[in-house]
């Protein structure tokens, strides 16, 4: 496959993941009034269809049904998506912006090495509970939340071709993990919730990391492997040879304490 512009790479994006966001155990999907949400292991906004004249509508429609009684919803935003006011919209709304996010992506066309490895670290992919356990240990301490969740929705996978999990261990202490979702029928792999516990950082762990999710996705035949990159991780996959396509925000309504 020849790589495509900018521009049609968004809109190839949006058909695939967004429009038609590909199953995902513990989730179900619900179109109506011009937004596609899910619901389930947690309330996301994926994609919508809104114009000037019924963003206003839509939006209040979202915020009532969670609202009573309140449970966390979360809804992304690209930069192109419409109408391109949609942002204050939602602050109007009562949702609140958080740490913008940059869309990168990664064409993938072998499973050469993207970055060296970090002298004494072993990586490791997750195929039990134990591994799982560790996975989320690191995930709960490096952003501060409770992500214990994610033994529950993520144990009935541990043998789902779609996802592989990655820890990074110093000796037998997990120090960093990230996870790949490879779903069936798209284009596109993606990469989430990659980080490194502090003491650690600078190693070159994360770019590891980054490159042992990036082999097995194009392993797998993946075209692109995309990730929502924080300003700290951006100029670390830019070196790595992910392109920047677009800006994205997360804005939350009812948004849980850590």
């Amino acid at each position: 496959m020849e790589s495509l512009p900018s521009r049609e790479l968004l809109a190839l994006y949006d058909a695939q993941m967004r429009a038609n966001p590909p199953p995902e155990p513990g989730m179900a999907y619900e179109l109506a009034g011009g937004v596609l949400r899910g619901t389930g292991n947690f309330n996301f906004i994926f994609h919508s269809d809104l114009t000037a004249s019924s963003a206003d509508a839509a939006i209040a429609e979202q915020a009532r049904q969670f609202s009573n009684p309140p449970r966390e919803l979360q809804w992304k935003v690209y930069d192109h998506d419409q109408p391109f006011d949609i942002a204050g919209r939602l602050l109007a709304a009562g949702f609140q912006i958080q740490e913008p996010e940059t869309f990168m992506v990664l064409r993938l066309s072998d499973d050469r090495p993207l970055a060296a490895q970090s002298p004494g670290i072993e990586i490791r992919r997750v195929s039990d509970h134990s591994g799982l356990g560790d996975y989320v240990g690191v995930g709960s301490e490096v952003f501060g939340s409770d992500e214990s969740w994610r033994i529950e929705a993520y144990s009935p996978r541990l043998d789902d071709p779609t996802l592989a999990l990655y820890v990074a261990y110093d000796g037998a202490k997990p120090v960093s993990s990230g996870r790949l979702e490879m779903p069936k029928g798209r284009s596109f792999a993606s990469l989430w919730g990659g980080g490194t516990l502090e003491a650690y950082r600078g190693r070159g762990i994360y770019k590891a990391l980054v490159d042992a999710r990036a082999r097995e996705a194009a392993r797998a035949g993946f075209a692109y492997l995309t990730v929502d990159a924080r300003d700290t991780s951006r100029p670390i996959l830019e070196r790595l040879g992910f392109a920047c396509l677009t800006r994205v925000r997360d804005f939350v309504l009812n948004k849980a304490a850590p």
